[in-house]
């Protein structure tokens, strides 16, 4: 299962988010997104973990304080489609 990890410091390390999931499940993948332009993180990330472990992740860790923010945490839902329309 795929988890949104929003309002993340933005001092966080992909270490740190492993380290944090890690204690409710086997963590596959985490991926922190940075802006494109500057490099600089944007706040939130994605962790992928098995089912169990992201259902205790969830409830465990949603509104928990990490770096002086506190986290939200859900399934990350399908991407839509944003196609750049001009004008």
């Amino acid at each position: 299962m795929k988890l949104y990890v929003g309002n993340l410091p933005f001092s966080a390390t992909e270490a740190e988010v492993r380290e944090l999931f890690e204690a409710h499940g086997t963590v596959n993948e985490v991926a922190l997104i940075t802006d494109r332009d500057t490099g600089r993180p944007r706040g939130f990330g994605f962790v992928q973990m098995d089912d169990d472990g992201a259902r205790a992740a969830m409830s465990a860790l949603d509104g928990t304080e990490m770096g002086g923010r506190n986290l939200k945490v859900n399934e990350a839902k399908q991407r839509e489609d944003r196609g750049r329309s001009r004008w």
